[in-house]
């Protein structure tokens, strides 16, 4: 009974206590995991690719890339240090705890061995019993002997338990400390790479502070180049809906302008597409978004603005983007640069795949999930390979992301 009274609300204050903190620091390990994964692909896809010229704005991007995941990574280890540094003290309050009511419960059970002990023989006990007033004054007698005898057997299990639990905190304790000095070593280890990162990153500005009227020039070619296949995209579908709406027998007046009229077939797959929202498969088996969707300034001019059209993914070299929905090809599209962009429709929902080298599909072909429809084109300058992935609805742009497999 006095080890159920101590143990069970200590046990359960103590696990609770684990739990939530094991819950929080489980978080951090598994995000520190993550980045650790993360800072490989970006090494692996930004910086292995071999690039017949060196293009110090590309390199500035990429490096930019590996220091803001490392500056996250950093952060992620030092919460997990914090959060590990509390419940070492807390493991060694409740060791000294443990230990204060351990010496107390030995004490208690030495002091009662020496009492038991001088009242130990036979002919004590004996006279104890046979000196009873009555029946029942010896039957009290007899049970308080038996309650004592117990007592003395609890009070020894007690401190054997007690002794176990000290133990395992001591080795929990050892555990949480080599855990901590590893993760310290890891986040210095991180810091010196990160200051590499930042004098390579200095290097890079340097460079592109001297040639910065040939690489804003570059850049705004670029952006125009984006916006122009944009708009291509955006009069290819609304064409694409007006073809569509005249072989219906819909009146016009029932749907609004630059909107599919969609028949029962493909409003089940525009259904089943926005079920899937969050759930959806990425375009590439391996890859990295290096730029995201909509309006953001650019990361090296000040005052130049980036309007991304969809996500620019970052790929390894030879590899082919996939559908991520079951649909029908509505268009291929053929860029200046000789370039290929293949739209797929899924009910009034339209993916496009940018910048690819070849196409293995043909417009009105049945795709479906997974099937590949090119292979990404991989520039001979930079050597970088990059899809430029975008997501329709009807004639609006959407944020890709929103409608992917968190990763």
């Amino acid at each position: 009974m006095i080890r159920q009274r101590f143990y069970i609300p200590f046990l359960i204050f103590l696990l609770s206590t684990v739990c939530i903190s094991g819950q929080t620091r489980k978080q951090l390990e598994t995000q520190r995991k993550k980045l650790n994964l993360k800072i490989k692909k970006v090494n692996k896809l930004l910086f292995e690719a071999k690039n017949d010229q060196k293009n110090a704005l590309v390199d500035l991007s990429a490096l930019n890339q590996k220091i803001g995941v490392r500056e996250k990574l950093i952060e992620t280890i030092h919460l997990e240090v914090k959060l590990l540094s509390a419940e070492i003290v807390a493991n060694e309050n409740k060791i000294a705890k443990l230990n204060t009511r351990l010496s107390a419960l030995k004490e208690d059970y030495a002091s009662m061995i020496f009492k038991s002990y001088k009242s130990k023989s036979q002919q004590s006990r004996t006279m104890f019993l046979l000196s009873s007033r009555n029946f029942r004054q010896a039957y009290k007698r007899l049970e308080y002997m038996k309650q004592y005898a117990s007592f003395r057997k609890k009070q020894g299990e007690e401190i054997m338990i007690q002794t176990d639990l000290v133990k395992q905190f001591i080795v929990s304790l050892n555990l949480q400390k080599q855990e901590k000095d590893t993760l310290i070593l890891s986040e210095n280890e991180q810091k010196n790479k990160i200051e590499q990162d930042k004098k390579n990153q200095e290097k890079l500005v340097s460079e592109i502070k001297k040639k910065e009227k040939k690489y804003k020039s570059e850049l705004r070619k670029s952006i125009r180049e984006e916006k122009k296949i944009a708009q291509k995209i955006d009069k290819l579908i609304r064409a694409a809906i007006a073809r569509a709406n005249r072989k219906t027998r819909v009146s016009s007046n029932k749907t609004k302008k630059n909107e599919f009229i969609l028949s029962p077939e493909a409003k089940a797959l525009a259904a089943r597409f926005e079920l899937n929202k969050g759930k959806l498969p990425w375009p590439l088996r391996e890859s990295l978004v290096i730029r995201r969707f909509g309006k953001q300034p650019h990361p090296t001019f000040s005052g130049i603005t980036i309007n991304s059209s969809g996500l620019h993914l970052a790929t390894k070299k030879g590899a082919y983007a996939s559908a991520i929905f079951g649909g029908t090809v509505l268009a291929i599209q053929l860029t200046t640069e000789r370039k290929k962009n293949v739209l797929v429709q899924h009910g009034n929902y339209i993916t496009a795949y940018n910048n690819l080298e070849n196409s293995l599909v043909k417009m009105g072909d049945t795709v479906t999930i997974g099937q590949e429809l090119g292979k990404v084109y991989t520039d001979k300058v930079t050597g970088k390979t990059t899809l430029i992935f975008l997501l329709f609805k009807n004639t609006t742009r959407l944020n890709p992301a929103s409608w992917m497999l968190k990763r």
